[in-house]
């Protein structure tokens, strides 16, 4: 089911060589390898199979794109574990280069022989987040992602074009219609193994390929806001029932950073 790669770009000290870093700065992204060992991966891998065989009825896609299981480290014990690893939040703060707080995880799995596209799109148009700098993801593959199970493809550099409204996950066209110079960006599209991440800021455009495999391809999100963060007042459905008020910050036990007080592998 996964072929772990043996390497790892993640150094005993739980950071990235400095070339890493600034490729994610100069294109918006980055593919790190060996983020989770192959006893993690198997761990988690069989707490995210578990969790969306309790859960798919309550995706918030509904359109058969895939299925999207938001804030899971509030309700699974173990994949609240793979959220709040600090190898992942540290990394994310040395790409950022400031410092950041949870804005919420998602499990992706787009199910085997699932022929649909995730579309070019960007992510933080879709945010209610104001005074902030770049957010970026951590995209966990849990099992092995080749192009034929739904990588990633992305458009380097695009994470300076911000201002567009939400895009249309399923609607081919409808970053290109917002903005016809990112249609002739070169693409790039970062094949992982289980237990490699790429992080991407989130206004890099990017889409998915895809599942054409007899394997269901699950991903593991961890998605980081810059620690200033404040609502904007826009509806979005982690917020929601919170009870915010614009320009109220984003931090509190809803927004954590736990990477910054302990190790929580």
């Amino acid at each position: 089911m996964t072929n772990q790669s043996s390497e790892s770009d993640v150094g005993a000290d739980g950071r990235v060589p400095d070339a890493l870093v600034a490729a994610y700065r100069e294109s918006g992204f980055v593919r790190v390898r060996g983020v989770l060992d192959p006893d993690q991966v198997e761990r988690f891998r069989a707490s995210a199979e578990a969790f969306l065989t309790a859960h798919r009825a309550e995706s918030l896609e509904k359109q058969g794109a895939f299925s999207q299981l938001v804030n899971v480290w509030q309700r699974d014990d173990d994949l609240r574990a793979l959220t709040f690893d600090s190898r992942l939040g540290r990394i994310a703060e040395q790409l950022a280069g400031f410092p950041l707080r949870l804005w919420h995880d998602q499990m992706l799995v787009k199910e085997p022989h699932n022929n649909v596209a995730t579309e070019f799109h960007q992510d933080r148009p879709y945010w209610p987040h104001a005074g902030d700098r770049l957010p970026l993801s951590a995209w966990i593959a849990l099992v092995d992602v080749p192009p034929e199970r739904g990588c990633m493809t992305f458009l380097p550099g695009t994470q300076h074009r911000t201002g567009l409204r939400p895009q249309d996950l399923h609607h081919e066209e409808d970053l290109f219609a917002l903005d016809p110079s990112l249609r002739w960006v070169p693409r790039v599209t970062v094949p992982l193994r289980a237990g490699d991440c790429t992080f991407h800021s989130g206004y890099t455009g990017h889409m998915a390929l895809p599942n054409r495999t007899d394997l269901a391809r699950l991903a593991h999100v961890v998605i980081y806001m810059d620690a200033a963060a404040t609502y904007s007042g826009t509806a979005h459905v982690v917020t929601d029932p919170l009870g915010l008020t614009p320009g109220q910050r984003l931090d509190g036990d809803s927004f954590p950073r736990p990477w910054a007080d302990h190790d929580s592998r």
